[in-house]
């Protein structure tokens, strides 16, 4: 296929620009995204066992119940049920307003029952770690509000135009050699022909994934402005989005009827599906609902974990529902479809692994991007690149790299200091920032090529000291630290002595290039003596 030189000049600064314009931030997003495959697990992996309660049978959530509520009043305003999930205590409640922000100084009751039959309650502070990992993924880490939409949401939004953009403007400019170099990546020759095509092979391979990213990102960070075109140009007069037959007069909390019957009533809506938790919420008003999570492996899902389903809780009249029957209608089953393609919420385990993998591709796409933008712009044969080259390689190191380590510094520290601090969740908050702008600032002090093998050594080390550290929780449990107790929470542990490895890897290949790759690249290594002396013992 051919394509005219000057169009092709015009997509491939399209897609240069466009890319660099989004690049580190699409990193940051992709990396912590690639983290929230697994959610729970990181949650559960970073707080004290203690967190959870023992679970109780399923007949006796009722009980239970009614306990609670005859001890804790401020329970009849909403709660939360976890049936049979050892992963989570039974009964839950919370005083705190629901917000977009994560609330690090939210306080959660925990209830069950012991084998006598006695309430045993809990006052729990949640760990937070796994919800700032998926602000991360939403915002970049960019703080602040817009109105009532977070600043780094409406930014990625933007960043995804770009990402698009750079996307159809790249598989324009591979078109013409796509099928000769589709697979072919060149290790003997440049190091630049190298990473162009690394670059080109996760792009074309995964290039379905990063259109459905780019596009739901777009209509997540402004779907008031989409929403509110639709109801000028299709609805005219706007349309309730509320759960439908509401009640005239709220109702009283006591005649809720049996958890059970709930479930049962959940479990028959759809063929397939199974309730995984109950959150009932409204109680006393009008607008009274139990919001259901509905599982099924098999099915793609609406939201991260599972399907909705809304019913009254007093007559189980379903009050809307994401699954198929719904009340969505086509369109709105089509974009239940993209939502669910965005979270990877399908084919169970496997698909979270394959989602995993993904976001930590596109993460090294972006990254490469970078690298290529930064090759292609060095100059040949000068003791030192331009001042823009090295700020702009400065910022790709220590933006993306710094990233990397100020999560997983994070985890490892919120275990060592969850026993001295008050909130850890704060601590969470601080440690990242911190090691972030340190990472950052380090990387201008001494150059991106040296910064880069500090900053890659850092983390190999830092995720193989988590295995370590649980493994010290079990040698000496007087430490205050705590060991996996399931197999979930122990993958994260083996994951990290994983990506210790291949970080480790990465670290040896890395210097290898800057201390033998091309003396005039960006990423060589060269003392400053050296550099300073070379053009007196030339002209003599």
């Amino acid at each position: 296929m051919q394509i005219r030189s000057d169009i092709m000049r015009i997509y491939q600064k399209l897609h240069l620009w466009c890319g660099i314009g989004a690049g580190i931030l699409l990193f940051i997003c992709f990396f912590a995204g690639a983290l929230t495959m697994f959610k729970t697990e990181i949650a559960a992996w970073a707080s004290p066992p203690a967190h959870v309660l023992p679970q109780v049978s399923l007949n006796q959530l009722d009980k239970l119940l009614h306990k609670a509520q005859a001890q804790h009043p401020e329970l009849s305003k909403g709660f939360v049920i976890h049936p049979a999930d050892p992963r989570f205590s039974p009964l839950s409640w919370s005083n705190g307003e629901r917000d977009h922000s994560v609330n690090l100084s939210a306080e959660h009751w925990h209830a069950t029952l012991d084998e006598q039959g006695n309430l045993i309650t809990a006052k729990v502070q949640p760990n937070k770690l796994a919800d700032l990992i998926d602000q991360l993924h939403q915002t970049a880490g960019i703080p602040g509000s817009l109105g009532h939409e977070q600043l780094g949401v409406l930014i990625m939004g933007g960043a995804s135009i770009l990402y698009f953009i750079a996307l159809i403007s790249g598989v324009i400019v591979l078109l013409p050699t796509l099928v000769k170099s589709m697979f072919a990546i060149r290790r003997r020759k440049t190091a630049h022909r190298f990473w162009l095509d690394l670059h080109n092979l996760l792009g074309i391979t995964a290039l379905p994934f990063h259109i459905i990213i780019a596009l739901t990102v777009i209509v997540f960070a402004f779907h008031d402005q989409f929403y509110g075109a639709l109801n000028q140009l299709v609805y005219k007069t706007p349309p309730s989005f509320m759960p439908r037959n509401a009640m005239q007069q709220p109702l009283d909390t006591t005649q809720l009827p049996n958890i059970s019957q709930i479930l049962s009533s959940a479990n028959q809506f759809n063929e397939g599906y199974q309730a995984t938790s109950i959150n009932v919420m409204g109680l006393g008003t009008p607008r009274a609902m139990a919001r259901i999570e509905m599982y099924n492996e098999q099915a793609l899902m609406r939201g991260p974990v599972a399907d909705f389903l809304a019913l009254n809780p007093y007559t189980q009249q379903v009050l809307f529902s994401t699954m198929t029957p719904g009340n969505e209608g086509v369109w709105g089953r089509i974009v239940s479809s993209f939502f669910g393609l965005h979270f990877g919420s399908y084919a169970g385990m496997p698909g979270r692994w394959l989602y995993f993998l993904l976001g930590l591709s596109g993460a090294m796409l972006f990254y490469s991007g970078n690298l290529l933008w930064l090759e292609k712009r060095r100059k040949q044969q000068t003791s030192e690149q331009p001042k823009r080259v090295q700020i702009m390689a400065a910022l790709t190191v220590g933006s993306c790299l710094g990233t990397v380590v100020a999560v997983a510094a994070s985890m490892l520290l919120g275990k060592w200091l969850y026993q001295f601090i008050d909130n850890i969740n704060y601590g969470y908050l601080w440690c990242y920032y911190l090691c972030f702008g340190l990472a950052l600032l380090y990387s201008v002090k001494i150059g991106a090529a040296r910064a880069a093998i500090h900053l890659l050594q850092l983390t190999a080390m830092i995720c193989l000291l988590m295995p370590l550290t649980s493994l010290l929780a079990l040698t000496i449990p007087t430490l205050g630290l705590w060991a996996p107790q399931t197999l979930a929470t122990m993958m994260v542990d083996i994951t990290a002595l994983l990506a210790a490895l291949l970080l480790g890897y990465c670290t040896k290949l890395t210097r290898r290039r800057a201390l033998t790759g091309e003396p005039d690249s960006i990423w060589a290594i060269r003392p400053s003596a050296t550099v300073k002396h070379m053009a007196p013992q030339a002209s003599r």
